[in-house]
């Protein structure tokens, strides 16, 4: 059962109980995430998630990590480019503790000076991590250029420069202003009961204060474009993407089946194509990136410089089958039972279930049940993804990004492509 309580300063509590598990898990998901920054401050949602864990007035910041570790817990946290979550998950006995602890580093933080410049040092090194990773790296290039000019574009950890410029007055504005009333919501999903989860929840987080006036976001608009960064590198780290529908956007349930057939699964057409006949990558795959008003699609592999041509035209060719060609009916029912299969595994974890019961109160401000998602799921035509790649992989409409020992001659053809 999935209940949910308006605290008075704007915080949502949601909760769902289920009672044939010994575990509960615990967010508190913040409404900011790098979308929410600007320029100047660019990494700053990412890096207050760093200072969170650096101690408060009555504990330090072992004394943080010790409280969960000591009953068998486990705390973490992440940054994305629309919210930021902390979340812990402990016995069901030690719930308490986990609230206690999250209000804790929320209201009493120290964020010292000295702690804020050795964390600097510390981001800086995730950063030249990420750069050393080109296949992560990739990413971040892909999305720097197709949401140019709009908050989307930016790196999660920020830059070099933005996050030296960092420093506790600029830290302790953007929490104040961000990590606060109905910016917030608490999700909690295991052996719980709502009664008791709002008595905790008032008596640890009641205080916070609420939300002011808020700031809508900007709408994004895509790029459509091609560009390289010669690296030297084995591999030419590539990305070709378009546009895709929203987290709320109705057309998303086609959207989870056709990047199922086209290169969401080992069994997918790019994967059986280009991999397993033809041994033109180790890895090649497709995934969306759903946010609040926009999407994308993009689609990554890794090859030689003699290969790079070829999963080019191959990609292209596949994307085409989609606009073009019609799905068998195994096709889209394997496509339909692995997507649902996928979902409700997925449930099996207290964690998931959290996640979920968060970011459904995000995006629609209730919670999306099981049996609407297997019917919507369901409810998906072959023109109904046929419509949708028609629209999405039209050729005016595609980008591409490469990382590696890209020569002249591939660049060249990669703009005549994309």
């Amino acid at each position: 059962m999935v209940n949910k309580t308006i605290l008075a300063n704007g915080i949502r509590v949601v909760s769902e109980e289920i009672n044939h598990v010994r575990s509960v898990s615990i967010g508190v998901w913040v409404r900011c995430g790098s979308r929410h920054e600007d320029g100047a401050s660019s990494g700053i949602a990412h890096f207050i998630e760093h200072m969170l864990f650096k101690g408060t007035r009555k504990r330090s910041p072992l004394e943080i990590a010790s409280a969960i570790d000591v009953v068998g817990g486990v705390m973490n946290a992440s940054t994305g480019k629309e919210s930021t979550a902390f979340y812990i998950k402990v016995p069901d006995y030690s719930l308490d503790l986990a609230i206690e602890l999250l209000a804790d580093i929320f209201k009493d933080s120290r964020f010292r000076s000295e702690d804020i410049e050795k964390e600097k040092s510390v981001v800086q090194q995730e950063i030249r991590l990420l750069e050393d990773s080109p296949d992560e790296y990739v990413h971040d290039f892909f999305e720097s250029q197709f949401w140019d000019g709009h908050p989307l574009a930016r790196p999660i950890m920020g830059t070099h420069d933005s996050v030296a410029s960092l420093n506790r007055r600029k830290v302790l504005r953007f929490f104040d202003h961000n990590y606060r009333g109905k910016n917030l919501v608490i999700s909690v999903a295991g052996q719980v009961k709502h009664d008791q989860l709002i008595d905790l929840v008032s008596r640890h987080f009641g205080a916070i204060a609420g939300m002011e006036e808020e700031v809508p976001d900007i709408p994004p608009r895509s790029s459509v474009m091609t560009s390289t960064m010669n690296k030297d590198l084995e591999q030419i780290h590539l990305i070709i993407g378009c546009s895709a529908p929203s987290s709320i956007d109705p057309r998303r349930y086609a959207s989870f089946l056709m990047n199922a057939l086209l290169g969401g699964s080992m069994s997918s057409r790019l994967f059986q194509e280009i991999r397993e006949k033809r041994g033109l990558v180790y890895d090649i795959q497709s995934y969306l990136n759903a946010y609040l008003d926009t999407g994308m699609l993009g689609i990554y592999a890794g090859t030689g410089e003699e290969q790079v041509r070829e999963v080019i035209r191959l990609v292209l060719r596949e994307m085409e089958r989609l606009r073009n060609d019609s799905l068998t009916d195994k096709e889209l029912r394997d496509a339909k039972e692995m997507i649902k299969g996928n979902f409700l595994l997925s449930m099996e974890s207290t964690d998931n279930r959290m996640t979920r019961l968060a970011k459904n109160e995000f995006c629609f401000g209730r919670q999306i049940l099981w049996d609407e998602v297997i019917e919507r799921i369901e409810a998906v035509t072959p023109k109904d993804i046929h419509d949708l790649a028609s629209e999405m992989f039209a050729p005016d409409r595609l980008s591409m990004v490469a990382v590696g020992r890209v020569s002249p001659e591939v660049a060249e053809e990669m703009r005549g492509k994309a």
